[in-house]
């Protein structure tokens, strides 16, 4: 009996090392992570609007309604997570959404859409992704002939995932060999164009 009551204190004993050890570590760890966070953020809201000087937080914005009217959509698996106007010193240029997926390959995707007054996309920026290397993973890719380019500077519609060649201004060509993520990311700015419609009386 003594012995099970010995084993039992050095287990407690251990068990409570190693939770306050984890709570010094989360501690230390947890402001360097925020900081690190909204830093990604920033360079994805300079990525989608180049020209924008200033990003506000949209007035009233709130990401439980935001969501639940995207997901009244149809796009079930997609959240809306904050919503910013973008400006220059003559005013608002558009709007920055980011927006989470959770259909990628890989687990969920987070990523930010800039979109123009005018309803044209200025491009998306994934701040979080955890796709296949060398294949979903290519959604992150920028530049002429990328995944990603094909939404630059088109109007601000549905879009759908082809896998033989986008034949019209609303057909996305799927990443060779990532179709799952290819719909992913997709639906992610599907949905982002869904509430910017919902914001400006847009078509639906």
């Amino acid at each position: 009996m003594n012995k099970l009551v010995k084993d039992a204190l050095i287990l407690t004993l251990i068990t409570v090392i190693a939770g306050t050890a984890l709570g010094i570590v989360y501690e230390i760890t947890k402001e360097p992570i925020k900081a690190a966070s909204a830093a990604a953020t920033a360079r994805a809201y300079a990525t989608v609007f180049e020209s924008a000087t200033d990003f506000e937080e949209l007035e009233g914005f709130n990401s439980d309604n935001a969501t639940a009217l995207v997901q009244s959509a149809g796009f079930t698996t997609e959240s809306i997570n904050n919503c910013v106007v973008a400006k220059d010193a003559n005013g608002a240029l558009g709007y920055v959404f980011t927006v989470t997926t959770k259909a990628g390959y890989g687990g969920e995707i987070t990523f930010s859409v800039g979109i123009t007054n005018a309803g044209v996309i200025n491009g998306y920026s994934i701040t979080s992704i955890s796709e296949t290397a060398g294949l979903g993973m290519k959604a992150r890719d920028t530049g002429d002939g990328t995944f990603s380019a094909q939404f630059v500077n088109k109007n601000a519609t549905i879009f759908e995932v082809t896998k033989g060649g986008a034949a019209s201004d609303n057909q996305i060509d799927a990443i060779s060999a990532a179709t799952i993520t290819s719909k992913a990311v997709t639906n992610g700015v599907n949905a982002c164009v869904t509430y910017f419609n919902n914001l400006t009386g847009g078509a639906q």
